[in-house]
């Protein structure tokens, strides 16, 4: 988190979870940054990152993706996967950010 803080991001992340499956996963893993819940997919659907019947017994799921946005809203890099386990790593991001104008 020092690391971003310093490049000014500010990591959020948005889950399908219920608010409380969110905040007990937060705390368990230590996560100190922003968690949000989208329990109806709305965000995960205008950002085209539903994965139609990859979940369990077929139901959709968010497919995983990391964002650069800017304070406009812009977003400056995406990075998509169909892998659930395959994430960009913290140092990928930060190096990414350093690209953008």
């Amino acid at each position: 988190m020092p690391q971003f803080n310093q490049a000014g991001i500010r990591p959020v992340a948005i889950s399908v979870d219920k608010p409380e499956v969110s905040r007990d996963l937060m705390q368990k893993a230590g996560y100190t940054f922003t968690f949000l819940s989208d329990p109806n997919a709305d965000v995960i659907r205008r950002y085209d990152l539903v994965h139609a019947g990859a979940g369990e017994n077929g139901h959709d799921i968010a497919r995983p993706a990391e964002f650069l946005i800017d304070r406009n809203g812009t977003v400056r890099w995406v990075n998509l996967t169909e892998n659930y386990w395959i994430r960009a790593r913290p140092e990928d991001i930060l190096d990414k950010a350093k690209l953008l104008p």
